[in-house]
């Protein structure tokens, strides 16, 4: 019987890289007619057959390949633990979750702030709110598009306690400066990665700087597993309490699969419960179900084998932009900036106008042109809908973070692209301008 399911799992297997040979079309590009996308899906055969093999293990849940790509991850940043959660907005609500456990000592309490840039990912500001916590707005560098590190310090308060902060399209903060201020103020640092994975400051990966850091694997990241994201676990404290949260607050670290990981399952005695109540059902933490399926973490297995050669291609096609577009630099176009110590693994490719008020008429030149672009998220996030009315405190003014809401965008740098299609997008967006030159 052995044999015999080992040969079927051989001979499905092999089917399914027969399938994707047989629905793998080579196309041409056409310029003006093919879609040129902002990012997408990057796989080969060997994603789907590592899909299909968990799939037939029917595990479903958290297993044997979520177990191995927890090992990736930690082993490739050098954490204490990295744990998988089903996206990188869960893994924010993680990190911040964590940081008001009760577990922590010096935790977070409702009322308690947390520095924050205005131009952010919604998901990144929305857990400090979900939690009780105030943001402290912070104005953005306009080509960087991150948090102004110069302004942090006079931002704080007695009632600060956090610096959250996203390195915003793979570009790393200024983490000499924030990284002083965390540790002079007694902070805690937390770090959105979900845009940088692979992103460098001073030769260190940015992710290993914070006491957490957020991944996201949707789609249009560096790598992905379909939905899915995870946490960097930095401090050893706060290792068992970011997964009990993740893990509906409960206080067992058991795996999936196992029962008594402590040796006293039924020999503790916590909060006003009986003695020996099963450990597996005790609960510490205000908790979620944040966890992510085998079938998703075996997909992010194959994907961990080429994020390496995902982030060089990133890489060269951030740098045809950049140098295709320097002629517009003076009159036209900010380019992005960096810091001369970070080596930035770019998600995008971002340009503001220098002439405010006509994003709007290039943005739909280029979509017109069958080129997709993107805005810088929320822009200045309090000017959402959603965000209008929270409890916030804004230091100085936002004036940049404005500005990137007006006349900022981004393009692609996925490894899909190829040389020939960035061409084309710096081709149509030079058109623009020396038609329409003011």
């Amino acid at each position: 019987m052995t044999e015999d399911k080992t040969r079927l799992r051989e001979e499905i297997l092999a089917k399914v890289r027969g399938f994707h040979e047989a629905s793998s079309v080579e196309t041409r590009f056409v310029p003006g007619e093919t879609k040129i996308n902002y990012a997408g899906r990057v796989y080969d055969a060997e994603e789907m057959v590592s899909l299909v093999d968990a799939s037939l293990d029917f595990w479903l849940t958290a297993g044997p390949y979520a177990a191995r790509m927890e090992d990736r991850l930690k082993a490739y940043f050098g954490s204490k633990e990295a744990l998988l959660v089903n996206s990188g907005s869960s893994a924010n609500l993680v990190m911040m979750a964590s940081l008001m456990s009760e577990q922590l000592k010096g935790s977070l309490k409702p009322g308690d702030e947390v520095i924050t840039p205005a131009v952010t990912f919604p998901t990144t500001l929305a857990p400090i709110l979900q939690n009780g916590c105030v943001p402290v707005f912070v104005d953005c560098e306009l080509a960087t598009y991150n948090i102004d590190a110069a302004k942090i310090e006079d931002a704080l308060s007695s009632r600060t306690r956090a610096i959250l902060m996203p390195h915003t399209l793979g570009n790393p903060c200024d983490l000499d400066k924030i990284t002083a201020i965390a540790e002079n103020h007694g902070l805690f640092l937390l770090e959105d990665v979900c845009d940088a994975f692979g992103s460098r400051y001073d030769g260190r990966l940015v992710g290993t700087f914070g006491d957490m850091a957020s991944l996201s694997f949707y789609p249009a990241h560096h790598m992905t597993m379909g939905e899915g994201g995870g946490v960097l676990v930095n401090r050893p404290d706060l290792r068992r309490i970011a997964k009990s949260i993740r893990d509906w607050g409960r206080d067992c670290w058991c795996d999936s699969g196992q029962n008594n990981a402590c040796g006293k399952r039924f020999d503790w005695q916590l909060g006003n419960l009986p003695a020996g109540y099963d450990h597996k059902y005790v609960y510490s933490n205000i908790g979620y179900n944040l966890k992510v399926t085998d079938m998703q973490a075996a997909v992010g297995c194959v994907q961990m084998d080429k994020v390496d050669s995902f982030i060089t291609a990133r890489k060269r096609n951030f740098k045809l932009y950049y140098e295709g577009l320097r002629d517009l630099e003076n009159k036209f176009l900010y380019l992005p900036r960096w810091h001369n110590k970070s080596d930035p693994a770019w998600f995008g490719f971002p340009i503001t106008l220098k002439d405010s008020g006509r994003r709007l008429e290039l943005i739909k030149f280029l979509e017109d042109a069958k080129i997709e672009t993107r805005l810088v998220f929320g822009g200045n996030i309090i000017r959402q809908p959603a965000f209008m009315n929270i409890p916030h405190r804004v230091y100085g003014d936002l004036t940049e973070s404005d500005r990137v809401m007006t006349d900022s965008f981004f393009l692609g740098v996925y490894p899909g692209l190829s040389e020939e299609m960035i061409s084309y997008v710096v081709e149509k967006i030079k058109e623009f301008f020396n038609t329409n030159a003011t």
